[in-house]
This record gives C-alpha cells, structure tokens and sequence, in this order.
C-alpha cells in the first residue's frame, strides 16, 4: 500500500540515479595504483584476518527469540522464528553460516541483505543470504524502497521492501551504508602495494644489489646475465657463493631507503588496517605490544566497542523486519554477550563470591553460568543467602534499642535459683548473691 502522505511529505531527495549510488566512495585504483575491491582487498591478509575474527565471533554467540511478560522476559522457544534464528534459517545452512556471512558482507561490502521467504499465510518460511554486488536499492514513485536484485544468469527479481532483511553499515542518508573498503581504499591500496613489492623482492635475489664489472668487452651481455640470474636468482639460491672468471669483480651496491623501511611499513599498514576495522593487533597475531596484563582488557574493550555495536545493528534490523506490528515490544531477537565479557578464572569466582554472599545469585545462577549441572533444592541449589551480621542501615538504631530492652525484660522476670535440699537441711534456702564483696 502507497503512503498517502508521500507526495506531501518527502523523508528525503531521492538521489541522482538510486540510493545505493555512492559518487564519492567508490572500489577502484588507489593512491598506489593498485585496484582495490573486496576481491583483491579479502587477498591481504591482516583484512583477512580482521573480517574473520569479527564475522565468526558474532556468529558463535548465542541468538535468541524473547517475550517481554510482567516477570520479566524469556526465551520464546514456541515462536516460529526462534527455529530460524536460533538453528536453521533455511534448508542450506545453520545460523552460525548466515550470521558469518552477513558480517562478512557488511564489513566488506558496508550492506547485507537477506531474501525473507513467506508462506501463503504469511508467516516466515526460510531466510537465504543475498550477494550485496547484486542489489540495486531505489524508490518507486510513492517514496517507498525497493530491491532488484540481479541473479546469475542475468535476470532482474524486483523484490517489496518488507521481503528483504537489510542491514545498512555506517552511512550517510540512514538508508545505505559505505563499503570500509571503499572509503580506506588508499590505506589498503598501499598494503597490496607492500605485499606485491616485498613478493617480487625475493622471487628476484639477482637484483641489482650489486654490479658485475669486467676488464673487456663482454661479448654476450645476455647470455652472462641469464647464467648469473640461474645460478643466484631466487630466494631458494640467496648467501651462494659466487664464482668469478676473466677478471670480473663485483661492486655490491647499498640498500636504497625505501627497501630498508619496507618491514616497517608492512607492520604500519597492518596497525592502519586493524584501526579500520577496530579490531586489537592481537588478534590477529600481532603481539608487538601486547603483555599479559592488557591482553584480557583489550579484548574486553573488543567486545564492547567492536562488537557490541555491530550486535545492536543486527537485532535492531531484525526485529523491525522480521516482527510483526503486533508482536513488536513483545517479542524481540538477542544476542548473548556473557561468554566475551567473562574474565579470567580467578575474578569469576571473586564476582561469584561477592554475589552470592549479598543474597542476588544462588549456587544454580552460579552453575548455570559456568555450564554446570543444577544443584537440587534439598541441597540448596535455589537457595539465596545472606550475611547474618548484614542489616539495613535504617534498621540499625531499632535493632539496638529492641535488643537492649529484651536483655532488661529478661533480667526482670528470670526466678531466683533455690539450692537443692540436702540431708541436713531439707528446707530449700533462697541464695544469697553477692554484690563484688570478698568474704572476710
């Protein structure tokens, strides 16, 4: 249905010739020449290596369906989408292979997009990835999105807007996200650039580091370069020791500046492109600076900064997609974050230990956490404890006072003890106390 409000009311102008046109950041030839696409930038291997660590993080934390009730919210486990969210989102691949590949479009592509497949009544049948360099994203006359999509063999599919799960990176027009690659294209580009230099610089070891002189003229140029070049060029023939005839002497050259920085600049552009994708150098094997004592803060700050954010962009995307206008604000998709926020053994068992004592988780809240099987409640399990000597601060004045009168009311009624009835004395005698006087 056309919104009646659309030709008096525009959200924005429509672009020159559709929303995914992005004039300014475009894949192509970079600053160092060479072509930069997600084809070619996948090829480095510190972006390899980034958009792996990132894609399978997310796809290995646990996805669930849940319903807010008046006791809180739980897991939907008799929704339809739980299935398809949870486990099997079409009969091709697990949940685990949609959500990797999702991400991996996203931090490539800066978009993806998802087919949703509707039954005949229509609920939600299966969901099936789509190729982002596929997708053409415009508006029709009413101001409304639409998709075409482009298959293999040419043809055009155009799809309604509630048909496809798209999930925009960041963005300029809320509508459309940007490629990372296309807007650090010159970054990238200079990696390429180093990989291919440093490649070509040891597959040539008979480069000319040095100069071969001789006394007279060399009657065959070539065929002496092509015999020096078969007996030490190559990485596999480098430190050879060469053996010179009719006079020749070799005139080793210095190392030019720019091939004497070039380990430095591969190491600058793996920290250029790990700050691209805000990822921690070390995981992706770059443990310059790394120690043991920042290790697990880094990736804790790699979960809250790096991950949480894409995790927020996916859920939200999902619930505005896949929910209906009824079940929305009651039912929603969540990731959990608990097994990258949890810290090494020791401070787990001090935050079990100083929640357990306050009375806010049980030995089964603990057990579960931990992936252990559930005490029983004969043994406690479900029991929640407390400090005794722990009162409230507004209670403490009362406590003193009651406990104090108690002490005097029990003083005041307790009967003076008789001494038993002997042989001599049958007749039982009242004590006599004594008032801190030694006898005499």
């Amino acid at each position: 249905m056309k919104n009646p409000f659309a030709r008096m009311f525009r959200a924005r102008d429509k672009p020159q010739d559709a929303v995914s046109s992005a004039p300014t950041f475009y894949f192509g030839a970079s600053a160092s020449g060479k072509a930069v696409n997600p084809s070619s930038a996948i090829q480095v291997s510190a972006v390899y290596a980034c958009v792996r660590v990132i894609s399978e993080t997310i796809a290995s934390l646990p996805f669930h369906v849940y319903e807010s009730t008046e006791n809180g919210s739980r897991k939907a486990t008799e929704h339809p989408l739980y299935r398809l969210i949870h486990d099997e989102p079409n009969k091709e691949m697990t949940s685990f292979i949609l959500r990797e590949t999702m991400m991996a479009h996203l931090l490539l592509y800066g978009n993806a997009y998802c087919q949703i497949i509707r039954t005949g009544r229509d609920k939600i049948d299966s969901i099936y990835p789509l190729l982002p360099d596929k997708m053409e994203v415009d508006r029709d006359a009413g101001g409304l999105l639409t998709y075409t999509y482009t298959t293999s063999d040419g043809k055009r599919w155009l799809l309604d807007q509630r048909d496809v799960l798209h999930i925009p990176g960041l963005g300029f027009d809320g509508v459309m996200g940007y490629s990372p690659i296309a807007l650090e294209k010159s970054a990238i580009g200079l990696g390429i650039a180093a990989e291919e230099y440093g490649s070509k610089f040891f597959s040539n070891g008979a480069r000319p580091s040095g100069i071969l002189t001789h006394p007279n003229t060399v009657r065959d140029p070539a065929a002496l370069r092509a015999s020096w070049n078969a007996a030490y060029g190559g990485s596999s023939n480098a430190s050879r020791v060469a053996v010179l005839e009719e006079g020749m002497t070799f005139v080793p050259l210095s190392l030019p500046n720019n091939e004497a920085q070039f380990l430095e600049t591969r190491k600058f552009q793996v920290s250029e492109i790990c700050r691209i994708f805000r990822v921690p150098p070390h995981m992706i094997g770059d443990l310059d600076r790394a120690t043991f004592s920042n290790i697990e803060h880094q990736s804790i700050d790699f979960a809250v900064h790096t991950i949480r954010p894409w995790l927020v962009r996916i859920e939200q995307a999902i619930n505005r997609a896949l929910f209906s206008e009824k079940e929305k604000g009651r039912f929603y998709v969540q990731f959990n974050m608990d097994g990258l926020m949890r810290g090494d053994y020791k401070s787990r068992m001090e935050g079990y230990a100083i929640a357990r004592q306050n009375g806010w988780m049980s030995a089964n809240d603990i057990r579960e956490l931990e992936n252990m099987n559930p005490m029983s409640d004969e043994e406690g399990g479900n029991t929640y404890l407390v400090n005794g000597n722990m009162i409230p601060v507004n209670l403490a004045g009362i406590t003193a006072f009651l406990a104090a009168a108690s002490a005097v009311q029990t003083e005041e009624e307790t009967p003076e003890q008789e001494e038993a009835p002997t042989a001599e004395n049958s007749t039982p005698r009242k004590r006599q106390k004594t008032k801190g006087v030694s006898a005499p």
